[in-house]
């Protein structure tokens, strides 16, 4: 899994309790998984259509750096599935994980339409396709 997205725990982003507020974390995770299944998908029109058990294993904290990972695991054929972790930049301790996430591919209509992706794209891979047109 590769970790990407880094965020800074500000004095904002906690609950009573003084560490990070869980609603904050899944906004986050949620915003970037949809930026994830839009780059894997090459449309901008996903929506979130599952999220699975989200099991919280430690607290982060005001100052903590945390980052995200997240990786495709299945392609449907008008959906993506994600697995994500989020972890503490520092100590690498992790803070949360969510098995199962599935963005769906949406057409202009707004109905979930084919998207004829099967396999993870990487950034890299996209450049060298773009170099052998040239």
């Amino acid at each position: 899994m590769n970790f990407h997205t880094r965020k800074w725990v500000k004095p904002e982003d906690l609950n009573p309790n003084g560490t990070l507020f869980g609603g904050s974390l899944l906004r986050w995770i949620d915003e970037e998984a949809a930026i994830y299944a839009i780059v894997q998908l090459g449309n901008q029109r996903v929506v979130t259509k599952y999220i699975s058990e989200i099991n919280f294993v430690s607290a982060s904290r005001q100052g903590d750096i945390i980052e995200l990972g997240i990786t495709a695991t299945e392609f449907g054929r008008t959906s993506i599935t994600l697995t994500c972790e989020v972890r503490n930049k520092i100590t690498r301790k992790s803070i949360l994980t969510v098995e199962k996430m599935v963005f769906v591919n949406l057409g202009e209509d707004g109905l979930p339409a084919p998207h004829g992706r099967t396999e993870i794209k990487y950034v890299k891979d996209q450049f060298k396709d773009d170099a052998s047109d040239a």
